[in-house]
């Protein structure tokens, strides 16, 4: 039998693990970040800094082409508050905003409720309702443009059915024309609110409901005290996208009226547009599109912290 040796008869030394490094948690904590760089360069090169430039813009005189510049200050911003113009855009702006959320989301949550029901159709009803939203919006307006012309569908159907007295020329008057332009955006996203207030609605647990039925509520008193404060997640997402949209407002209402009759229907975008690209008054179009922003930001941040305080007292 052969002899065995010392070292293989002794037990294997137990391998200790080695200690990490000092930095070396810190470097797969920060190393994924190394990932993002790509995204961040692109996004500062195509977005940050135009905006930032424009900003400078909006403090001169340009005229999109004279590579001459003249710095003047606050002049654009100050012209701004002097120009008629100008003020009733941001009028106008504000109405149809407002407007649009709460027609649109009072609009769609009827709707919702309406196909959140056990009716047989409900699912056809949905993808109709649905449908005008998934279209494009220059589309839709170049459709409604020819539907409520004065030789338009709208107008043919009343005097069909013996309301002739109610024919109008809907985009031709100063005082229908702005609330034919927010009845042609609730037609079109009313449906995108209907979709967002049924999965609220579909998350509402149905034994709350019958709790409350065995105990006498009726239907109105089940929605506001049950479904109402439920639902403020899908009211939350639908207020804000609704006036983010609409101040933001341009394509609809270029297409359909063009800002007119006159300047009836102008908001800050179309006018911003026409200075620019008729006027050539870059630099003050530049100023406008700076104030939509600040209207943007103000109306949107205000608007969250109220929801989302809301929305925690609901919870």
């Amino acid at each position: 039998m052969p002899a065995t040796s010392r070292d293989q008869l002794s037990p294997p030394a137990a391998v200790v693990p080695r200690r990490p490094g000092r930095f070396s948690g810190r470097r797969r904590a920060t190393s994924p970040w190394w990932f993002a760089v790509p995204a961040m360069l692109l996004f500062a090169f195509v977005v940050l800094v135009p905006s930032a430039r424009g900003v400078y813009y909006a403090f001169t005189d340009w005229d999109g082409l004279d590579p001459n510049v003249s710095f003047v200050g606050f002049d654009n911003f100050t012209g701004l508050l002097d120009d008629p113009n100008a003020v009733q855009a941001i009028w106008h702006t504000l109405l149809i905003a407002v407007s649009v959320t709460v027609i649109q989301n009072a609009f769609g949550l009827l709707l919702a409720l309406g196909v959140n029901s056990l009716i047989k159709t409900r699912n056809v009803l949905r993808v109709l309702l649905f449908a005008p939203a998934v279209i494009t919006p220059i589309v839709t307006a170049y459709l409604w443009r020819n539907l409520l012309g004065p030789n338009g569908a709208v107008n043919s159907l009343l005097g069909a059915v013996g309301l002739g007295s109610l024919r109008q020329d809907w985009l031709g008057d100063p005082q229908l024309a702005l609330w034919s332009v927010v009845g042609v955006i609730v037609w079109q996203f009313g449906g995108y609110s209907m979709v967002i207030f049924l999965a609220g609605l579909q998350s509402v647990p149905k034994e709350i409901h019958e709790a409350a039925d065995i105990d006498g509520a009726g239907p109105i008193r089940r929605f506001w005290s049950i479904t109402r404060p439920l639902l403020a997640p899908a009211f939350t997402i639908n207020l804000m996208l609704s006036i983010i949209g609409g101040i933001k407002l341009f394509d609809q209402v270029y297409a359909l009226t063009g800002g007119g009759p006159g300047h009836a229907t102008d908001t800050l975008s179309t006018l911003i547009y026409k200075d620019a690209f008729t006027l050539g008054e870059f630099g003050y179009s530049i100023a406008l599109a700076v104030v939509l922003t600040i209207i943007v930001a103000v109306a949107s941040t205000g608007q969250y912290l109220v929801l989302a305080r809301g929305e925690r007292a609901a919870s």
